[in-house]
C-alpha cells in the first residue's frame, strides 16, 4: 500500500477454477505529524478463474472493512467503513512456484465517522456518514505457490 502499511495475503484453492484470498493491512503508527492516518483493513475475496486456478484471467468479488483515524488539514476523522466490490486480474506463471499478478477493482463503501477540529477538544465532534464509489483494489503482486 502507498501508506507505509504492512499487508499480507494468503490465497487457497477451493476448486479447479475457484480460489479464496484473505488479505489485510495494518498501520498502527504515525509517520508524519499532519496529515497522517492509522488504520486496519480486511479484504477477503472469492475469485473465479477462466482457465484454472492461479493461471490467466480471473474475476473476483471482495468485501472490505476497516477502522481508521486520520488527520486531514484542520479536521480529524475517526471511524469505520464496510462495503464490497468487483475485480478483474491476470496471473502470469513465472516458474513452477512463482507468479506475477495484476489486479484492479471497483466497489462501494459506506463510512461512519466522527469529524472534529484538529484541536485538543475531544467532545467537539459531529457524527457523519458517507458513501464511496470508486477504486477498491489495485495491485501488482509476486506470489509464491506451494
Amino acid at each position: 500500500m502507498g501508506a507505509l502499511a504492512p499487508n499480507l495475503g494468503v490465497e487457497f484453492g477451493a476448486g479447479r477454477r475457484v480460489t479464496v484470498e484473505l488479505f489485510g493491512a495494518y498501520r498502527p503508527w504515525t509517520v508524519w505529524k499532519n496529515p497522517d492516518a492509522r488504520f486496519w483493513l480486511a479484504q477477503p475475496e472469492v475469485r473465479y478463474w477462466l482457465c484454472e486456478s492461479f493461471e490467466g484471467h480471473f474475476f473476483g468479488l471482495h468485501l472490505h472493512g476497516a477502522q481508521y483515524y486520520a488527520h486531514a488539514g484542520a479536521s480529524i476523522y475517526d471511524g469505520y467503513l464496510a462495503g464490497a466490490g468487483l475485480s478483474y486480474g491476470y496471473a502470469w506463471i513465472l516458474s513452477p512456484h512463482w507468479n506475477l499478478e495484476a489486479q484492479v477493482g471497483v466497489g462501494y463503501a459506506r463510512l461512519w465517522y466522527k469529524e472534529r477540529p484538529n484541536l485538543p477538544c475531544e467532545k467537539c465532534f459531529t457524527d457523519r456518514t458517507g458513501n464511496y464509489v470508486g477504486p477498491t483494489r489495485l495491485s501488482l503482486t509476486f506470489s509464491y505457490l506451494f
